[in-house]
């Protein structure tokens, strides 16, 4: 995926650990693909916690302040394999 468009990452709501989905395909969002936004570069707007996607042919961007906001404990999501 070669776009620069960003995504917003959805919170699953099935799922017994805090897990994110790619906002653009779907997939698992991998807790070692979250990253907090620390220099909140303007190509990346105002997110504070951002995701890149690992599934073949996507790779999207996604902003993940929603999606964390859902959960109760947004940090245990950092703490616990997705």
């Amino acid at each position: 995926m070669q776009q620069s468009e960003h995504y917003n990452a959805i919170a699953s709501e099935s799922s017994a650990v805090p897990t994110l989905l790619c906002g653009h395909c779907r997939s698992t969002l991998s807790r070692s693909r979250i990253f907090r936004n620390e220099e909140r570069r303007s190509n990346s707007g105002h997110c504070q916690t951002l995701a890149l996607c690992s599934a073949d042919d996507c790779g999207a961007l996604n902003c993940c302040d929603a999606a964390l906001a859902r959960l109760d404990d947004p940090d245990e999501l950092f703490s616990k394999a997705s």
